[in-house]
């Protein structure tokens, strides 16, 4: 007896050693959508495990217009852009949406509007006011976000170590990882890990382009860095996302593809899952006139639905005409063209409960724009789904999709009615895409901890430990000509051709000697 006391003693003081006391965490969000979104909840969780976080929040509408503002658990603080880089932002992001939208996403467009992130990070870490309560704030930890480079200058400029989140699939960002181009695909290679040999011979170009990409991006911060930075310790972003003491993924092993992973890489996919609530009475009597037909829910995200054409919604609206199900449309009633009457079976609507009618038993199919967050939710549902990607990590989100068997894609510029009816109902009639999106969701539910457990766990281990240096390979800190062996080959390459010429040399020389003997010999 005395000896389970003094077990449960000890492991009442283990376990109150292990666990951290609150720390200060700073969470940047600068971009709107779906990735203020995912950086709420990461902000949330956090909180609820008792944590002391700040968002410092852009203010401004130009990304998330549909959002209303809501009452936090975590401190915000918010700030703006003077109005006319604010109205510059605007106009670039509005002419990069509209190519997207019409097929031509161009990267020369994308790197402008990259330029005037650039602007709107200078005009942040001008302020004063807010900088200097930052760091008066000292922070023990710095919550950044993959594509919003200026949240690791922030980290930089506060001297605070950070961790960062990927919003996308591996690769849209080089984060260190190893990257076998041999079945490992490159972002927008639109390749999946099975490549014939002409996908390799793909890949691997792409992989050379990819990095000439990345560095074009990249340095559309440079200006803002020589401005913020003093000479002797100006940072690199490409050293500063891997300088990030944990990667977390919003992606999980039930939608990517297996690749080499480091031990401070880690999936937190479906992060963004809820407790599951009854839908609201309105959708739920609109549900019931369907019976066993069920519906389909649509929802473009806040991104694409602002911007989508009207032409587009007349062919959406004229297929979705063609089912026999009910369709539910997260879809502006304002923006509905006033000529165009709505299909019967179709409810728009500017808000609707996602996850909640994801989750319903009746759904049959869900259309998406291929939004990561979306997908996540299909599969923690086991919902087969037919995307429409439009721009950014889109089109890779539904090449995994397609590859898991739990979906089909249609390219946005081929958009008619026909073909769209004729892919939602293969996809609602076909009971393998069903199938395959119960087994993807077996396979996320199934983890032995929840995302969210993750996310906690991990982020307290290295506020214990100090870091996550242990977790982190020396081949971060090399360049790139040692991690390759680069340096390795052109040594063995020397010596190989070295060791050549001096074996022709003496090959030589014995063979003018013995020519030499020769004729000595027959003198």
């Amino acid at each position: 007896m005395t000896g389970q006391r003094a077990l449960l003693l000890a492991g009442f003081l283990l376990s109150g050693f292990l666990i951290p006391e609150a720390a200060k965490i700073l969470t940047v969000s600068s971009l709107g959508g779906s990735h203020y979104l995912l950086l709420d909840r990461v902000s949330q969780i956090l909180q609820d495990h008792g944590h002391n976080v700040t968002m410092l929040l852009y203010g401004g509408d130009y990304l998330i217009p549909m959002f209303k503002k809501k009452e936090n658990a975590y401190q915000v603080i918010s700030w703006l852009l003077p109005e006319d880089h604010e109205k510059e932002l605007k106009e670039h992001f509005d002419s990069y949406m509209k190519e997207a939208l019409h097929g031509r996403e161009a990267f020369g467009t994308f790197v402008k509007l990259m330029e005037q992130l650039g602007i709107q990070c200078s005009d942040l870490l001008r302020r004063s006011d807010i900088m200097d309560s930052l760091k008066n704030e000292n922070f023990d930890l710095v919550f950044v976000e993959a594509f919003d480079f200026c949240s690791f200058l922030i980290a930089e400029k506060l001297v605070k170590p950070f961790v960062s989140i990927l919003p996308s699939p591996f690769g849209s960002v080089d984060l260190g990882l190893p990257n076998p181009v041999s079945y490992v695909p490159v972002f927008h290679s639109l390749l999946t890990d099975r490549m014939d040999f002409w996908g390799r011979v793909r890949n691997f170009l792409m992989f050379l382009d990819f990095f000439l990409r990345q560095w074009r991006i990249q340095s559309t911060f440079d200006i803002t860095i020589k401005e913020h930075f003093p000479e002797d310790s100006r940072p690199v972003l490409s050293h500063l996302l891997r300088k990030a003491e944990l990667w977390f993924v919003n992606s999980d092993f039930a939608l990517e593809f297996a690749r080499p992973l480091l031990p401070n890489t880690v999936y937190i996919g479906g992060l963004m899952a809820r407790p599951v609530k009854p839908v609201p009475q309105e959708f739920e009597n609109f549900i019931s006139k369907f019976g066993d037909s069920g519906f389909v829910l649509v929802a473009m995200g806040s991104m694409v639905g602002t911007y989508q054409s009207q032409e587009v919604l007349m062919e959406m609206n004229s297929a979705f005409a063609r089912l026999s199900q009910g369709v539910i449309w997260n879809c502006k009633p304002s923006k509905w063209p006033k000529d165009v009457k709505l299909a019967a079976n179709v409810k728009i609507v500017d808000w609707l409960p996602q996850n909640d009618l994801l989750a319903h038993p009746r759904i049959r199919l869900f259309v998406t724009h291929g939004g990561l967050n979306s997908i996540m939710e299909a599969i923690q549902h086991g919902v087969p789904i037919v995307g429409i990607p439009v721009l950014g990590d889109h089109p890779e989100n539904m090449v995994r999709v397609e590859a898991k068997k739990f979906g089909v894609s249609i390219q946005l510029k081929q958009i008619k009615a026909e073909t769209l009816a004729l892919k939602m109902k293969e996809v609602i009639e076909d009971k393998r895409y069903k199938s395959a999106a119960v087994a993807a969701s077996i396979i996320r539910r199934s983890h032995p901890l929840t995302p969210a457990q993750r996310l906690v766990g991990w982020i307290d281990h290295i506020l214990q430990t100090g870091g996550a240096a242990h977790l982190k390979p020396h081949a971060l800190q090399q360049p790139w000509h040692e991690q390759y062996l680069l340096d390795v080959f052109l040594f063995l390459l020397v010596v190989t051709l070295g060791t050549l010429w001096l074996c022709g040399k003496l090959l030589g020389m014995v063979a003018m000697w013995l020519c030499g003997a020769r004729k000595l010999k027959k003198a």
